[in-house]
């Protein structure tokens, strides 16, 4: 690659880069996942009903899975930086938006806000990243990356839970309005980005059809599992979803430069992780939703505790991810991620068991910890499978599509959670009482079949280079860590 104007990561443009991705990636992780621990108290605060809470959840992971794609197509032709820019400023609006919104209604517009910038800001910053470091400061400044900001992921958790605790479900919005002050303060001292060999339109048609197919499906099994299948909305909103979704194929295959190329689909290996990964985040996503809920409304954890109750996983991965990265270089993909995948199953199908009863060492940490084990084998090898799948030249694309995904299964996942409780109006109490066993454990089987998956059609070739793993709520590399790969 390139080395024409960049920068060593041991300059103060360098340090200063480096600072601004690690923030922007810590502020995805914030306002992905770390509203879960406040759905108690949002419900509480707002009255709001279980799909209203539900969907404080899930639409921020539909409009980043919706933009992500398009996204990256803005970052090369209109500059990382700026792109990166406005995905942060987004974010701070909308992120104050939600702290302050009066309804559940108002709040989830806020979060679709916050989403967006989130789209904006996942593909942009570590493309920025890579673009502004001379190549061999590249693998350290990645891996630097993905350190710190699994760290953030760590304590997201706790702090959320103690602001929610001593304060207010508000304050936990706030959180990162003082990492995106920071981030844009360190953009001052980086130069613009931009992919020189982007060429072509943007196919602003297809990331309309992806947006609306996916969040009226969304929408559809949402409301759907909480409040009956047979409404006319319900039914009008599957159909239109459905509907968009059809369109793209055709619509795809015409275009110069399709937001989503579906020729990389003709890769069994890339179709097969991608099946892979859907059901592996899924339960993930699941997992997180479900386990946060039952420790706060069944065991009566305050949301500092449960927070704090879900370290040791992280942790662990933080340990294990790195080991990883070493062994796919050598053994390949498969096994480790096969074996990862079941490893997280059984720590899910242990989690299943926890009730008002027990305690935190027998029903919690060990599934917590094989949870933690069973993601630090799986996610780089994960990565190194979709590296492997495809040309070099689509690797940007396939760690896109890939990531976005990821996004969808956890969005699903959580939609259909209140269909497990049964018929009739439930609170979000009796929801996670009834939905929690046979979710979780429907969350160990969609592992096994994951793992399955992998076992049969991944390739075990080594990789040819030593692949960093990205941070937990990640599924696979950034655009830029891609990139590297093949330089």
């Amino acid at each position: 690659m390139d080395d024409v104007g960049t920068v060593p990561l041991r300059s103060s443009r360098g340090v200063f880069v480096l600072v601004a991705t690690v923030l922007a990636s810590t502020i995805g992780f914030l306002d992905a996942s770390v509203v879960n621990v406040a759905i108690p108290a949002i419900g509480k605060d707002l009255n709001a009903a279980v799909a209203d809470l539900q969907w404080t959840v899930t639409s921020y992971l539909v409009a980043v899975t919706a933009l992500l794609l398009v996204a990256g197509a803005l970052s090369d032709r209109y500059g990382r930086r700026r792109i990166l820019i406005i995905g942060l400023s987004i974010t701070l609006v909308a992120s104050v938006f939600c702290a302050l919104a009066p309804d559940a209604s108002l709040l989830v517009v806020g979060r679709i806000a916050q989403g967006i910038g989130g789209a904006l800001t996942v593909p942009s910053s570590l493309a920025l990243l890579n673009g502004t470091l001379r190549s061999q400061d590249r693998p350290r400044g990645i891996g630097l990356w993905a350190a710190l900001s699994t760290v953030g992921y760590t304590v997201g958790p706790y702090a959320g839970g103690w602001l929610v605790d001593n304060g207010s479900w508000r304050w936990l919005f706030l959180l990162n309005v003082p990492l995106v002050i920071l981030a844009l303060l360190a953009l001052i001292r980086v130069r613009e980005q931009k992919n020189p060999e982007a060429s072509g339109g943007i196919d602003y048609l297809g990331a309309v059809l992806i947006a609306i197919g996916l969040g009226a499906v969304v929408y559809a099994l949402t409301d759907g599992s909480a409040n009956g299948w047979a409404r006319p909305a319900i039914i009008l909103a599957g159909i239109v979803g459905i509907g968009c979704l059809v369109t793209l194929v055709p619509v795809e295959l015409r275009v110069e430069n399709p937001v989503l190329k579906l020729r990389l689909f003709r890769s069994k290996q890339f179709s097969a992780i991608n099946a892979s990964t859907l059901l592996f985040y899924a339960a993930i996503s699941g997992v997180g939703y479900l386990v946060l809920l039952r420790l706060e409304l069944q065991l009566h954890y305050t949301p500092t505790l449960a927070g704090a109750a879900l370290i040791p996983s992280s942790v662990v991965f933080l340990i294990v991810a790195p080991i990883s990265g070493s062994l796919v270089a050598t053994f390949g993909p498969r096994w480790l991620m096969t074996a990862g995948i079941l490893v997280a199953g059984i720590g899910f199908l242990w989690l299943s068991f926890l009730g008002p009863s027990s305690s935190y060492w027998l029903g919690v940490l060990p599934g917590n910890l094989l949870q933690g084990l069973g993601f630090g084998l799986a996610v780089t090898p994960l990565t190194s499978a979709v590296l492997a799948a495809v040309r070099n030249a689509d690797l940007g694309e396939a760690s896109a599509i890939n990531n976005a995904v990821s996004r969808l299964g956890g969005a699903v996942a959580i939609a259909i959670i209140p269909a497990l409780a049964g018929p009739g109006v439930h609170t979000l109490a009796e929801t996670i009482d009834a939905a929690y066993q046979p979710g979780m454990v429907i969350t160990a089987l969609l592992c096994l079949v994951a793992a399955a998956i992998a076992a049969v059609f991944v390739s075990n070739a080594p990789a040819a280079a030593p692949v960093t793993a990205a941070p937990m709520p990640h599924a696979c590399l950034p655009e830029a860590v891609d990139r590297r790969v093949s330089a």
